[in-house]
């Protein structure tokens, strides 16, 4: 063990009856809140549509803001709607009151998050956003607060009751407000028609982008590092081409760079137990004539289903003409994160 990480001390031991009262306050904090989504059914209504046309008619961004919990829900939400079709960023209210007021232009819509309605910070950037003549949505969880009054259109976000025995800390509130959120983004994605390939761009780094980004042309061995033969190859010359450049297989080609076939690591097992002579058979004669192959703007997902469905682990890369252009093998893929 690693002297510089010391052991984790060992927990005390806890009573049946101390592990059931755990788990019974967890699970009532998880009731509070599913009933508090629940109740939202009833405010997916008119209101909620106009804030839906305001946000889909908006020619500029979206910009979500909101104090403490309700700005970090903001920042969330602000975040899905951005990375669904409809572009938005987070506002900090505090700092809006010292020049960040000027990230809003003429034709953005702005979504404030106050449970109470009546915060602070909010409430004193409210003229300079009504001076801008640009809409207001708030999200508020009481209806009758002065930013709800303001606001060109009201979302009510109320609970019964917070999921906190006290009563005070943010829980099913901040709750109902991300649900809301998610609704309105969902809503909005579907309306623009987002698509899964609309999602992957602005997604490049994650496992749908890779996947439905990335096209063979982007990974594949080029030029030198190609392996390939030419026809007139004997086995031993082919079985070495392919050890020098590590892809478990070699092209063979004709005069025009046109592929005849591949020689493979299958190939040369199935040789071997034919008791071939390597240094004096044409590879011609135990390759796999034509073989398969893929082009460099194919998908590099669609790559994959290649090699899976023909149970392979390397593919060949020719273009119009036929003509060998690269190669790429299922640790290529591997690496690019696509499988």
């Amino acid at each position: 063990m690693n002297a510089r990480n010391p052991p984790v001390k060992p927990l005390p031991e806890i009573s049946t009856s101390e592990a059931r009262q755990l788990k019974e306050l967890g699970l009532a904090v998880i009731r509070v809140e599913a009933e508090a989504v629940r109740d939202l059914e009833r405010q997916v209504d008119g209101h909620f549509v106009r804030a839906c046309q305001f946000m889909l008619h908006c020619t500029g961004r979206i910009v979500v803001t909101g104090m403490g919990k309700s700005g970090h829900i903001g920042n969330k939400i602000a975040a899905t709607l951005a990375s669904t079709g409809s572009p938005a960023f987070f506002m900090h209210p505090g700092e809006a009151s010292h020049g960040d007021l000027g990230m809003i232009t003429a034709g953005d819509v702005v979504l404030a998050l106050s449970n109470s309605g009546e915060t602070a910070e909010i409430i004193t950037i409210l003229p300079i956003i009504k001076r801008l003549g640009i809409p207001l949505i708030s999200m508020t969880g009481n209806p009758d607060s002065t930013l709800s009054r303001e606001a060109d259109v009201n979302i009510d976000v109320s609970v019964s009751r917070e999921a906190c025995p006290l009563g005070l800390a943010p829980t099913a509130s901040t709750t109902a407000a991300l649900a809301m959120g998610d609704a309105l983004a969902v809503a909005l994605l579907e309306t623009r028609g987002f698509t899964e390939l609309d999602f992957a761009r602005s997604h490049p780094g994650g496992s749908l982008g890779r996947r439905l980004l990335l096209h063979v042309g982007d990974i594949m061995h080029k030029g030198n590092k190609i392996p390939q033969v030419s026809e007139q190859a004997t086995i031993s010359q082919a079985l070495m081409e392919m050890t020098a450049k590590g892809l478990g297989m070699t092209a063979v080609v004709d005069e025009g760079q046109r592929v005849s076939g591949v020689f493979t690591d299958g190939d040369l097992r199935r040789t071997l137990d034919r008791g071939v002579d390597l240094h004096s058979t044409p590879v011609t004669e135990v390759m796999t004539r034509g073989g398969v192959t893929t082009q460099s703007q194919s998908l590099a997902a669609e790559a994959l289903k290649l090699m899976e469905d023909n149970k392979i682990s390397g593919l060949l890369v020719i273009d119009d003409s036929k003509n060998l252009i690269g190669a790429l093998n299922m640790h290529d893929l591997l690496r690019a994160g696509v499988v």
